[in-house]
């Protein structure tokens, strides 16, 4: 157990390769209620959150779920979130722990000129159990009567689960198939046992923040804090399909068109090691005796077998196949960048 972003989590129950391994090949539950919700509603909903996110949730019908950035004005990530649209004037971020009060507090400042709107920080009402893998399909569905089979990819739906009302969302970070459900704090520990009990026949295991990590660096995911922060623009961090172009005005927008013309002086790229080493966050990234970047995320992942990592580097050094040299404790140690994700499963 570990302190993170103001909780008391679990890097592990059984062992984090136990933990990968069981997600990519079965299932594997997160408590993930650390996780912060804020909700925005009000005639001019809408209008705030296409000022406050990058991303275009005029796109969201009800029941729809979108990944997007929260930017400054240079349009750089304050943090990076999930927006459900609930109802055709109620929307939820959902953000990352460590930043619920400075977000929420950017938040309410940034859409107040949207008009009519309003911002809670209802983070207290839920919380969020994770089920990933191929199975979790299998098993949340005897729970509820939320047909979830037809529900599709970033979808949610109302429902019940084991009795206990609540939201599930076809989502994850994990690059599995897999669920997310919101229920309320009082209640989550029924919902936990009794998806641990659905789950027995599966094998389904809990996990913790260390296998999260390692499933999401395999998925190409970026992690807030580490692949992304108000240092990294949306376009350097390769997630320009988080942004709503055609939409008027957002925070960070001229920043950002004015990038997409004349292009990124660097960008963040997968590599993988081609010598015994594993790159760790923070190491530099040379081409020759050149520094060209430095890693962000790099581990060595249980499922692929291989050290992997993401890092930015020079526009110069970033096609696939470049090789270059990462300084591992004083020692150069050869890589390659590699196309992400690094994971991809089967469909």
């Amino acid at each position: 157990m570990v302190p993170f972003g103001g909780w008391d989590m679990p890097v592990e129950y059984s062992g984090i390769v136990n933990e990968h391994m069981a997600v990519r090949e079965r299932a594997g539950m997160f408590d993930v209620s650390h996780m912060g919700q804020i909700e925005i509603a009000g005639s001019q909903a809408l209008d705030a959150v296409q000022r406050i996110s990058c991303n275009d949730a005029s796109k969201l019908a009800v029941g729809q779920a979108q990944y997007s950035g929260l930017l400054t004005p240079e349009g750089t990530f304050v943090d990076d979130l999930l927006v459900y649209r609930l109802a055709s004037s109620h929307f939820m971020l959902v953000v990352n722990a460590s930043h619920i009060a400075t977000d929420y507090a950017y938040i309410a400042e940034g859409i107040k000129p949207a008009g009519d709107a309003v911002a809670v920080d209802c983070s207290a009402r839920y919380a969020l159990i994770a089920v990933q893998g191929p199975k979790a399909l299998a098993i949340i569905q005897p729970l509820t009567g939320v047909d979830l089979a037809s529900m599709k990819y970033y979808w949610f739906a109302h429902g019940e689960f084991a009795g206990v009302r609540g939201t599930v969302s076809r989502t994850g970070y994990t690059g599995e198939d897999g669920f997310e459900i919101f229920v309320p704090p009082q209640q989550a520990d029924k919902v936990w046992l009794a998806l641990m009990q659905s789950g027995q026949p599966f094998d389904m295991i809990p996990c913790g923040l260390g296998a999260r990590d390692t499933l999401r660096l395999e998925a190409a995911m970026r992690l807030h804090g580490n692949d992304i922060d108000t240092t990294t623009t949306v376009l350097e961090a390769d997630l320009g399909w988080i942004v709503g172009w055609k939409k008027a005005d957002f925070v960070g927008a001229d920043v950002l068109r004015a990038q997409k013309a004349a292009g990124v002086p660097r960008k963040i790229v997968g590599i993988e090691m081609v010598e015994r080493g594993i790159a760790r966050g923070g190491y530099e990234m040379f081409a020759g005796d050149v520094r060209v970047g430095a890693v962000t995320s790099g581990t060595q992942t249980p499922y692929l077998k291989k050290a992997i990592g993401m890092g930015y580097v020079t526009v110069a050094h970033s096609a696939i196949g470049t090789e270059l040299e990462i300084d591992i404790r004083g020692r150069r140690v050869k890589a390659r960048v590699v196309a992400m994700p690094f994971y991809k499963r089967a469909t």
